[in-house]
């Protein structure tokens, strides 16, 4: 069994047990049901921002332990003064060391977009996300098919959330077009093996329609890299181990977005 597999089938289980004990009505009553949402793709393309969504992850399957002890309303806070356009939290605790809380505390401190990351197999997930103070989700190619997909979208839109598509081959590209999602993403990272590869996202650009914002998630280690995938098209810049795998991830934050403004107006 691959890793996504795995994670996909810990997710069902997962889903399962937290429906026993969270119901919707419940999830409803949060104070940020009702609430509005703030745009992901109006951030990311924002001149004034970087274009970056700086990631809290505590740990991966790839790498094991990150960052155990981040401190959520610290970091998120730290990102954005950076100049982030967006925050990502992964809430997945058994395979990333997250939590539905750890959202919830940067949603406390913070104006921007937030996404959650996780992997969605079920509506009830978005239900979830809505209560929580997401502002966007993730739908993952490789682990829903197309049908299953473009149903979550529809779901996530009704909820006035946002859908960031990932996906990591022209394959799942093309099936999924007509999904409905804002942000198309493309994971330099294959999610069966989590090996990684960064000149994906290069060599996808070509194909994905201009009408989607793009994002390029995962692998990107250098603001040099940014400038070339901006050059492609791309606007926005799934970061997080990069920045994680300081003890002070938000400064780690800082000196990127700052190295990518001077070569922004300095190009060697």
């Amino acid at each position: 069994m691959d890793i996504l597999t795995e994670i996909i089938a810990t997710k069902h289980k997962e889903v399962a047990e937290r429906k026993a004990l969270y119901p919707v009505k419940l999830l409803e009553k949060s104070i940020f049901f009702e609430g509005p949402t703030v745009s992901l793709k109006k951030y990311v393309t924002r001149p004034d921002k970087s274009g970056i969504i700086a990631e809290i992850k505590r740990k991966s399957p790839s790498r094991g332990i990150i960052n155990r002890h981040v401190s959520v309303e610290r970091t998120s806070i730290g990102y954005m003064q950076a100049g982030a356009s967006a925050i990502s939290v992964l809430t997945d605790s058994d395979y990333f060391g997250g939590s539905n809380e750890d959202l919830i505390t940067a949603r406390k401190f913070n104006f921007c977009p937030i996404l959650r990351k996780d992997f969605t197999v079920d509506e009830y997930q978005l239900l979830e996300a809505k209560s929580i103070g997401a502002d966007a989700i993730l739908l993952i190619a490789a682990a829903l098919e197309p049908a299953q997909l473009k149903q979550l979208a529809k779901v996530a839109h009704s909820l006035n959330l946002e859908v960031l598509l990932e996906v990591h081959s022209r394959e799942e590209l093309e099936a999924n077009l007509e999904a409905g999602a804002d942000l198309i993403g493309v994971n330099n990272r294959n999610l069966k093996t989590f090996s990684t590869n960064i000149n994906l996202s290069a060599e996808l650009a070509a194909f994905i329609p201009k009408e989607f914002v793009k994002v390029s998630e995962s692998g990107i280690e250098k603001a040099a890299v940014v400038l070339e995938l901006k050059k492609l098209g791309y606007q926005g810049f799934l970061m997080g181990q990069n920045f994680m795998q300081h003890s002070r991830p938000e400064q780690a934050c800082t000196e990127f977005i700052n190295e990518l403004k001077k070569l922004a107006r300095h190009p060697s």
